[in-house]
């Protein structure tokens, strides 16, 4: 049986989360779980700093051409994140604080870390 490659942008996706998972975890956040998923989206990466829930979204840019990484996450995204965010919450009984942060990252490897990104 032949197995399936992924597309490149996924791949690229995949290695861009590991790397902001790592570099996090470096900075003494605890990883809880990496892309969760329910009808509303997904999450990218769930993390415990100290007693914040912390809710990351990683964006890689190749180039700022159209937009950079910051600006790709619209209202929309963040609706979508926030109603995921509630299901997960809900899911799994957790009443802690929660914080969105999002992780950018660029061609050159540069990793720029935005705590508080937005709110609910």
């Amino acid at each position: 049986m032949l197995k399936k490659t992924l597309p490149a942008h996924l791949i690229r996706g995949e290695k861009s989360e590991q790397h902001a998972c790592h570099y996090l975890l470096k900075q003494g956040l605890q990883l809880i779980e990496k892309n969760f998923r329910s009808r509303y989206g997904e999450l990218d990466l769930i993390m415990q700093d100290q007693q914040t829930l912390v809710i990351v979204e990683v964006r890689f840019r190749k180039s700022n051409a159209f937009g950079g990484a910051v600006e790709s996450i619209t209202h929309k995204k963040q609706s979508r994140i926030i109603m995921t965010t509630q299901f997960y919450l809900s899911r799994h009984k957790i009443k802690s604080p929660i914080r969105f942060d999002v992780i950018t990252l660029s061609n050159d490897s540069d990793i720029n870390w935005i705590k508080n990104a937005f709110q609910t």
